[in-house]
């Protein structure tokens, strides 16, 4: 008796296990509201707004932000938008992580980069902030650096002391004319994330 009771808790402990590693948190960073729809800082929403258009999927309002589901090759990806204002960002990661009991290593945080040219992709497994403060309050809430993050360049094309207006900043003519392809392969990017692996992926995408 002792013995299949003990089976059935290892049982539903593997299936557990099975279920979280099969979960993605894939976190945009920007800010809500109208006038920052277009701007650089919210490339990680426009990179969810594509995939989601791209998949057919809708964003619903949820605790602390909006939020779509995805699934591709038995995984579930959670899409997420926080609705936090950038400085807060992990308040939102935090809250779903802990909610869909998702390990750190299945999290991928999109942000603009300032130190990539244009169009430029960094896919990391941890790194510092860069000066980046949504970043910086993820690491702060999550109480480490060692997460994975996707960056995504839009340059340092601006003059001193005009780094927050460039920052949110629409994108200019040349650059709207270049995000489609940037967009569709972040959008590979992120199944790729789930469905390879993010050491795969960052051989396959990093520099493309």
């Amino acid at each position: 008796m002792i013995n299949w009771l003990k089976n059935i808790f290892l049982k539903k402990q593997t299936e557990e296990t099975i279920d979280y590693m099969n979960k993605f948190l894939i976190v945009g960073l920007g800010n809500i509201g109208a006038e920052y729809v277009n701007t650089r800082h919210n490339i990680g929403f426009k990179i969810l707004d594509n995939f989601a258009k791209k998949e057919s999927l809708s964003f619903e309002t949820v605790k602390l932000g909006a939020m779509a589901e995805y699934k591709f090759k038995g995984k579930t990806f959670f899409l997420l938008k926080p609705n936090t204002y950038m400085n807060l960002s992990g308040k939102a990661v935090k809250y779903w992580m802990d909610k869909e009991k998702i390990p750190l290593e299945n999290i991928l945080i999109i942000a603009d980069d300032l130190n990539l040219s244009f169009g430029t992709i960094r896919i990391r497994t941890k790194g510092s902030d860069g000066g980046h403060n949504g970043l910086k309050n993820i690491s702060l809430v999550l109480n480490t650096t060692n997460y994975p993050r996707f960056r995504f360049g839009i340059s340092d094309e601006f003059k001193k002391g005009q780094q927050i207006n460039y920052v949110l900043g629409n994108w200019d003519e040349t650059e709207k004319t270049k995000l489609p392809e940037r967009l569709d392969i972040a959008s590979e990017i992120i199944k790729s994330f789930g469905s390879s692996g993010l050491e795969n992926t960052m051989t396959a995408f990093n520099g493309k």
